[in-house]
């Protein structure tokens, strides 16, 4: 991801004198737009958090670090499930994989069921990769919640695994407590 993918300025939104952005209510509500228009721009910071938080690992794109993250949080799958589940062609998943196993961040296993088919699998530096960037993504959040008041978090948190659980997310704290 290129650094004007990040830096792209947002589409500017006409406002009314002390209304909301586009699409509010009367009743205070906040409409689509003004919510969307909050979303992208929480989503441009974690970005760059993201983006900072891979910078000790400059062997991994922030495309193969999603996919690190996909193969540890359900575990081995076929690379069709794989592509499906990060939402690009077969094609592209299988170069990714071709790369990540060349790095030997991820193995590829026969079923034992079936020998014909072929799992993707995270190793322990994948693992350690993902490990690691959590971790420093942790440490950078921690510092953006210093800014953030006290007597709001409990509002945030329960906004934030909303939207979380409708992208499809699942708790890292899901995930990770499988590892050994």
């Amino acid at each position: 991801m290129g650094d004007a993918a990040v830096a792209t300025p947002a589409r500017k939104r006409k406002r009314v004198p002390g209304g909301p952005v586009n699409g509010g209510t009367a009743g205070g509500v906040p409409g689509d737009d003004e919510v969307t228009e909050a979303i992208l721009v929480a989503s441009r910071a974690m970005v760059a958090v993201a983006v900072r938080s891979l910078a000790d690992h400059p062997e991994v794109t922030l495309t193969q670090y999603r996919t690190l993250v996909v193969l540890s949080c359900g575990g081995a799958r076929r690379l069709a499930d794989l592509a499906e589940d990060l939402r690009v062609s077969p094609s592209t998943a299988t170069r990714m994989c071709d790369r990540l196993v060349r790095k030997g961040l991820i193995s590829r296993t026969r079923d034992e069921l079936d020998r014909r088919e072929v799992n993707l699998v995270v190793t322990p530096a994948g693992r350690k990769i993902v490990t690691d960037v959590i971790e420093r993504r942790r440490l950078e959040v921690g510092e953006l919640l210093r800014a953030i008041p006290l007597g709001t978090r409990r509002q945030l948190v329960s906004c934030l695994r909303l939207l979380a659980s409708a992208a499809g997310e699942s708790p890292e704290l899901h995930w990770d407590q499988g590892w050994s």
